[in-house]
């Protein structure tokens, strides 16, 4: 947790300044209220990690202010200071579902151990949080959405590798789904239990990315001022998600490939490696094997990383998973805004399975959601995005091997075999997304095998 806030609530100025003085020695970042009141306007306006009241001050008190927080969040955590240490009044703050209590006067060494403690427990329920929700969401394979070959053949590998502790390296396109399909793989393995983290290799300078990685001591450098385990030793036990690896600076490398190797970190500003038991999932847009040849990336971490490569298809390779997508990201809408969902009418769906999509399902989803909130009953075609509506239009002007326009009838021909090689000839989803009955379906396909 990065520099923890804690609340300090003292009516007495002098005490409040110590405390701030020696919590934010250790690294805190430290709010003070001379008054319950004032606490609860605090606590209601910040993200507070733990609250430090005295027991006895003018007004409310602080049993009193302690109910009212937890009325606000039940899990917040609280440590009274009370001069009057009797049996009777402690019993009262535990009852009322304090965290801990210390009494005055107080050693330093001890309150910061309660403090510590207590940031420790808020740490850890919201790491136990997160997973939760990470494994509510049921990362398995029907999370990823589509039934072509080439994305049959992701499925195989995922299966394959999950439970192995081989390293895998996904490559893929920007928005083909590289960080699912890292998390089925996590999720699907012995390691669900333990975290998940992710790091983006190009989103942070060097300097920082390595504090991030492997961690660094107190005073290392500038601003740091407490220890960090880094992702490495967080992820522990579980899975570590390094994305666009292929933007790692060269000097990193160095250094992961030796953490990899020697299953150890050397935290910035120490001496003393420290072991790691996490799993190492890489991904890259670029072709590694090319910024291998030209001197831009190590081979040995290349192949380091590189014992299972797991690659995504395009959007564009899989056309007949579009439909299927449309309709997950349609159902994903309306449950984001609150509505029912709508229907999508032909023309529309015909656009968004004939266009390119050079972002992928990131990008179909953005259109889908797009077209959701600014069309009426049903998503039509004046709803898409004003490229695809552009793709569209082109599409139609295309002209046949003989020079001339096809004919609206021509178009809905090819159109119907389109949608039906999309469904593995299934005719009654087929005749779902047309929006026609399947009898109407089986009179069209026989019209045009008499034709």
């Amino acid at each position: 947790m990065t520099n923890p806030k804690i609340l300090v609530v003292e009516d007495e100025e002098l005490m409040r300044s110590i405390l701030r003085q020696l919590l934010e020695e250790e690294g805190y970042q430290v709010f003070t209220a001379d008054s319950a009141e004032t606490a609860l306007e605090i606590f209601g306006a910040a993200e507070i990690d733990v609250t430090l009241t005295d027991v006895r001050m003018g007004g409310m008190d602080g049993l009193e202010l302690l109910s009212k927080i937890r009325a606000v969040d039940e899990d917040a955590l609280v440590i009274v200071m009370t001069a009057y240490s009797s049996v009777d009044s402690a019993i009262a703050a535990l009852r009322r579902g304090v965290y801990d209590y210390i009494t005055k006067p107080f050693v330093n060494e001890d309150l910061l151990k309660t403090v510590g403690n207590a940031i420790r427990t808020k740490e850890l329920a919201r790491e136990n949080r997160a997973l939760r929700h990470e494994l509510d969401k049921k990362y398995s394979f029907s999370e990823i959405i589509g039934t072509s070959e080439a994305l049959q053949r992701v499925f195989y590998l995922v299966e394959k590798v999950a439970d192995t502790t081989a390293g895998i390296l996904i490559q893929g396109e920007s928005g083909t789904g590289k960080e699912l399909i890292a998390k089925a793989i996590h999720f699907n393995s012995r390691r669900a239990n333990k975290p998940f983290l992710a790091v983006n290799c190009g989103a942070l300078p060097e300097s920082l990315l390595e504090s991030e990685l492997f961690g660094h001591t107190k005073g290392a450098f500038t601003g740091a001022t407490a220890d960090k385990k880094g992702l490495f030793r967080s992820a522990d036990g579980g899975t570590l998600f390094l994305d666009e690896i292929g933007e790692m600076p060269a000097a990193l490398q160095v250094k992961l490939l030796r953490a990899l190797q020697e299953q150890e970190v050397l935290p910035v500003g120490s001496s003393a490696p420290v072991r790691f038991d996490t799993r190492i999932i890489a991904a890259t847009n670029r072709d590694l094997e090319t910024e291998v040849a030209e001197n831009r990336f190590r081979e040995d971490l290349f192949y380091r990383l590189n014992v299972i490569e797991i690659s995504l298809p395009p959007l564009r390779t899989r056309r007949e998973d579009i439909p299927l997508l449309v309709r997950h990201f349609v159902a994903k809408a309306a449950r984001g805004q609150r509505l029912a969902e709508k229907p999508v009418n032909r023309e529309a769906l015909a656009a968004l399975v004939s266009y390119n999509w050079p972002g992928n399902v990131r990008e179909l989803e953005n259109a889908v959601e797009r077209a959701f909130i600014l069309s009426g009953d049903e998503i039509d075609l004046d709803s898409l995005p004003p490229k695809i509506r552009l793709s569209a239009s082109q599409a139609l002007e295309m002209r046949d091997p003989e020079g001339l326009r096809p004919t609206l009838d021509e178009m809905e021909r090819r159109y119907i075999y389109e949608i039906l090689r999309s469904t593995s000839d299934d005719k009654t989803e087929a005749a779902r997304i047309l929006g026609i009955d399947l009898s109407t379906l089986y009179r069209k396909l026989k019209k045009y095998e008499d034709n």
